[in-house]
């Protein structure tokens, strides 16, 4: 069953959203879960998080960064064309609670992710803070988003150009420091050295802190075993176990290290497949 490409943007330099057909996915989707998508029958399987879910258009949002063939490949589509599978969804809901002032930090693509659970916290009565970043102005997404269901938000950029200059690490220390109401958890998601440093920042403090891990990931079902992850010292599978754990208990370092497994592979895969060249070659 093949998926029609409804809207298709791009947000930021090799950042692209797509709105896609998917009844299936929407009627049982919540936040913090994700897809796996196939853009050509032969394609690479990519996990994408469902950043937004319309059960009434039946449509699915996915925002995608442009790093290999396969994301290159989900980049280039257009509106009217089609996706050629999507399974999902995938990995467990996050745990929504009320606790008070909840703070989602997102880092890159990784914004996509906190985006669904800003709704939800929302809802659950939370004062919600957002921190954003990226390189630069034109990379801090959904800003405009969240603000419309945020209390605050905070973009920060690495020059400077737009809100605070600097990590969003640093962003999160002042507001720890200086929110008028005590935060009692953050989320986070996005590059695995943030995520990292969130926790560390966290951790003395002993706010809850919880991660959307990215691991390499295969089948999606537990099978394959290659998105594995440390946690608490305890083996698990961020696909079925996850995809969000206890910041505080995950081991960062092998997760970076998993992460490069494909480097090489992906290097030559760039340089043998028509994708390499021309806009249409950005993505998640």
């Amino acid at each position: 069953m093949s998926h029609r490409v409804i809207e298709s943007e791009w947000l930021a330099p090799e950042v692209r959203r797509l709105v896609v057909e998917a009844p299936h996915v929407v009627r049982h989707c919540g936040p913090g879960q994700f897809v796996i998508a196939r853009a050509t029958s032969e394609g690479e399987r990519i996990p994408l998080t469902i950043a937004h879910a319309d059960r009434q258009a039946r449509t699915i949002t996915l925002i995608i960064q442009a790093v290999g063939c396969s994301t290159r490949q989900l980049c280039a589509l257009e509106k009217g064309s089609e996706i050629s599978d999507i399974v999902g969804p995938l990995g467990k809901t996050t745990d929504i609670e009320h606790v008070g002032h909840a703070v989602i930090v997102g880092g890159g693509v990784g914004t996509a992710v906190i985006y669904p659970q800003a709704t939800a916290l929302k809802a659950k009565g939370n004062r919600v803070s957002a921190i954003i970043g990226g390189r630069s102005r034109p990379y801090v997404i959904l800003e405009k988003e969240l603000g419309v269901i945020c209390d605050a938000v905070y973009p920060c950029t690495d020059d400077g150009s737009h809100g605070f200059k600097g990590f969003v690490t640093e962003r999160l220390k002042q507001l720890i420091e200086q929110a008028e109401q005590k935060v009692e958890m953050v989320l986070c998601a996005g590059p695995v050295p943030m995520m990292r440093a969130v926790a560390e920042l966290t951790r003395p403090m002993g706010i809850h802190t919880v991660a959307s891990l990215n691991p390499i990931m295969v089948d999606g079902t537990g099978m394959c075993g290659g998105c594995r992850v440390q946690v608490g010292g305890q083996m698990l599978f961020a696909c079925v176990d996850g995809p969000e754990f206890d910041a505080h208990k995950v081991d960062f370092r092998e997760l970076a290290d998993r992460l490069t497994t494909y480097r090489d592979q992906e290097r030559v895969a760039k340089g043998n497949h028509p994708c390499r060249s021309g806009a249409a070659a950005e993505v998640r």
